[in-house]
Parts: structure tokens; sequence; C-alpha cells
């Protein structure tokens, strides 16, 4: 294994899907097609996939957390743009914290706020 490379998110409607995760993730997608949206999130690919028929409320079995630096800031900050709570910011232990909002089209986004983090 070598580590996580995509996360993908299924949504219900492609375009404003893009502009959403635009919006949410402060990042243009570089690859648009019908089939998959792909944004570049610091070197980790963000993708979106057409659900044909959307599935509602979507399993909460399995969930990726984007690292941030101001957990409740853009916790509060994706709420703004549309997301709903999930689980607000909680310390898990040391400094690390978590939080989990749900996109329009019910996905968890989860946040983690952990300065001893090392990409390798």
């Amino acid at each position: 294994m070598q580590g996580l490379r995509t996360t993908i998110y299924k949504v219900g409607n492609m375009e404003l899907a893009k502009d959403w995760y635009s919006k949410a993730f402060r990042q243009f997608p570089y690859f648009e097609e019908d089939y998959y949206v792909g944004f570049n999130i610091q070197g980790y690919e963000l993708g979106l996939q057409p659900e044909e028929f959307p599935v509602s409320p979507k399993a909460e079995t399995v969930i990726a957390y984007w690292g941030v630096e101001k957990i409740q800031e853009e916790y509060d900050r994706l709420l703004k743009v549309g997301a709903s709570p999930h689980e607000p910011p909680t310390n898990v232990g040391g400094t690390i914290e978590v939080a989990t909002v749900k996109d329009p089209w019910g996905n968890i986004i989860g946040l983690i706020y952990n300065p001893e983090f090392k990409a390798t």
C-alpha cells in the first residue's frame, strides 16, 4: 500500500456539485467531464461522480478527513456555503480535533486538525 490517493463523492447533480465543491474547497477543478470532475487538493484527488439514482441517506461507514489549520473556522465556513452540520469540532486526544459536515447530496466531509501529521 502506498497511502490514500483519491476520495470520491457521488452526487445527483454534477454541475451544482462542481460549483459547490469549488466554493467549499476554494479550488477549481482541473478535469471536467460528464462522468467525472477532478480537483487537486494540495496533491490529493477529490473526485465527483454522477449518481444516476441518488441514494439518501448515504452510508456513514467510511469518512475521509481533510486536513485544516483552523477547524472551527473551516467547519463554520462550510456551513455558510451550504453544508449541513454532522459532528461539531471535537478534541479526540492531545491537540487533534475532528469534525464532519454533510454536503448538499448527503456525503460526509471530514475535517481534521492534526499538527503532528506529516505526509511522507
